[in-house]
């Protein structure tokens, strides 16, 4: 019979990579930005305002994604 006990453990928290990741996420956000640029050229009326919108929340995102970098970072460093 086997153990279930540890069949359900949480995987242990390996953040050792976490500020890659994070650059990584925000290259690739700003990168979507960049593709959007040229879907506006082409867009208009309500599809314009919402990629507008959505590229708001991009930027917000990333400033939250540098904010969590940095915490990352000092966190790695103690």
């Amino acid at each position: 019979m086997t153990n279930r006990k540890f069949e359900h453990e949480p995987k242990p928290d390996d953040r050792s990579d976490n500020v890659e990741k994070l650059q990584e996420m925000v290259q690739n956000t700003i990168e979507n930005i960049e593709a959007s640029h040229e879907t506006l050229e082409y867009s208009s009326g309500e599809a314009r305002e919402q990629i507008k919108d959505k590229n708001k929340r991009r930027k917000e995102a990333i400033q939250g994604m540098r904010e969590e970098i940095k915490d990352e970072y000092h966190d790695q460093q103690k």
